[in-house]
């Protein structure tokens, strides 16, 4: 009889311990859930949750450094006109949030340091270009402000949020519902999964497929991917027996996966949150009261099962707080923040070691708040690899940085000069051009009028900020 062998790993005895109940946030009005996201966003500053808003569309964002019950009036994010579908925060940015809505609309929103009086209800900027409902957000990884947008249309946009414009747009690629994207570590290339049940990889500049893989999972239920450290896609679905799947794709070879693991018979489709600096997957299925976790290597069998997290409540969302924002000092490599129908519950990684030095195995250099790349050099073929911090002495992050949106005013672009089409037209009186002028002129100060007062506005509530803080 053979001996098994069992994998020695520094992350063999990870374990998950839910946090206590005081550190929870408790009575948050959730709304239905679908599904579609994960529904729950978190960054070092912030939580933000969909909840109920009447009918129409909203999020809750709280700050972290608060916890317990949540008032029944604080203040929402409210703009959308239909329910939120998804919401992600920027990596570059931790003041600024993306929501996408059945409304068909991408709003982009700056978040204040401090806690609003009342409802949030002027976005920065609203996207418009999809003609269906926008269930997908996506920032991209190095490049600043550059967001993705997926909807019911099979169309996918890259849009600048500086200047509100559509960098890309895929529209001829899906011929059925997307079901998930994901950047590689750079940002040169995009993993998708669709309805037709194709795994494909895209160059979105270039706008081409550069590979892909038909059935991946031979089920009909949803599939997910993401890209790995290693340059390999892994995925989860199901097989055609509805048994949940697991699997790991070379892109260079699609013709056998490099691993395919049966799970289990659970009808719930399998969320996977991937760690590149450890080379961790997370697994939380749908209405799952577990989280299942792997290590992806370069020895077979490749994906090595680690441990299982297991609670009592099943879970409808979870959000999967980035790599800076967890506390090293206790081991911690990871961080879930589980949604319950009333409460949020963070629930907490660890590895336990005696040292109390810092464990320079656990936390190599990570992905920090600072972008490679500026949209237009991005767009314009370059590529960066994020930039790195190190975690030694913990992370801080920087204070509230605004976002500024330059939109381009149609009223600049003047026609171009040519043959006039009607006598009506030429015979034009001076006086009409040189009012129309003076319009101009009008509205430009007035532009600029009112963005002084907003800085103005926007310098007394963060000076009312500090008083109230001193007086706490």
């Amino acid at each position: 009889m053979s001996r098994r062998v069992v994998r020695q790993s520094k992350f063999r005895h990870v374990f998950g311990q839910a946090a206590k109940a005081d550190q929870s946030y408790e009575d948050i009005r959730v709304s239905k859930v679908t599904w579609d996201s994960s529904f729950c966003a978190v960054n070092p500053k912030f939580l933000a949750i969909i909840v109920e808003a009447g009918g129409g569309g909203a999020f809750i964002v709280l700050p972290l450094a608060k916890t317990g019950r949540v008032d029944k009036n604080y203040p929402l994010v409210t703009g959308h006109t239909a329910p939120v579908l998804d919401i992600d925060w920027c990596p570059h940015n931790d003041n600024v949030i993306a929501s996408a809505s059945e409304d068909t609309t991408v709003m982009v929103w700056q978040i204040p340091d401090y806690t609003p009086m009342r409802n949030i209800t002027e976005p920065i900027l609203t996207l418009e270009g999809h003609s269906k409902r926008v269930g997908i957000l996506c920032w991209h990884p190095t490049s600043r402000n550059v967001l993705l947008s997926a909807g019911g249309d099979n169309v996918i946009l890259i849009w600048n949020v500086g200047t509100g414009e559509v960098l890309l747009s895929l529209d001829d690629m899906h011929p059925d519902v997307i079901h998930s994207v994901c950047w590689n570590s750079n940002g040169s290339l995009l993993a998708t999964t669709c309805k037709d049940k194709t795994l494909r990889v895209i160059d979105p500049r270039k706008g081409q497929v550069v590979a892909e893989r038909f059935a991946a999972h031979e089920g009909m239920r949803p599939m997910r991917a993401v890209f790995t450290r290693q340059g390999h896609i892994f995925t989860t679905g199901f097989t055609r027996m509805s048994q949940r799947e697991l699997g790991l794709w070379d892109p260079n070879n699609f013709e056998e996966p490099v691993a395919l693991q049966e799970m289990d018979t659970s009808n719930g489709v399998l969320l996977p949150f991937y760690d590149p600096d450890s080379s961790i997957v997370y697994l939380c299925g749908k209405g799952d009261s577990s989280i299942r976790y792997f290590e992806i290597t370069d020895e077979p069998p490749f994906v090595h099962y680690l441990n299982t997290f297991s609670s009592k409540e099943p879970q409808r969302g979870m959000g999967f707080m980035p790599k800076r924002g967890l506390d090293v000092s206790k081991c911690e490599i990871a961080r879930f923040y589980k949604l319950h129908e009333r409460k949020c519950e963070p629930i907490i990684m660890t590895v336990p070691r005696k040292s109390d030095l810092f464990q320079d195995d656990l936390y190599p250099d990570t992905p920090g708040p600072e972008p490679a790349l500026e949209a237009d050099e991005w767009l314009s073929g370059q590529d960066a690899e994020p930039v790195l911090i190190s975690l030694r002495d913990g992370y801080v992050p920087p204070k509230h940085r605004e976002l500024r949106v330059t939109k381009r005013n149609i009223l600049d672009v003047r026609p171009p000069a040519g043959p006039r089409r009607s006598q009506s037209a030429s015979d034009a009186p001076l006086s009409q051009q040189h009012t129309l002028e003076t319009l101009l002129e009008e509205i430009k100060a007035l532009r600029e009028q009112v963005q002084a007062q907003e800085q103005r506005i926007t310098a007394l509530e963060n000076m009312l900020c500090g008083l109230v803080d001193g007086t706490d």
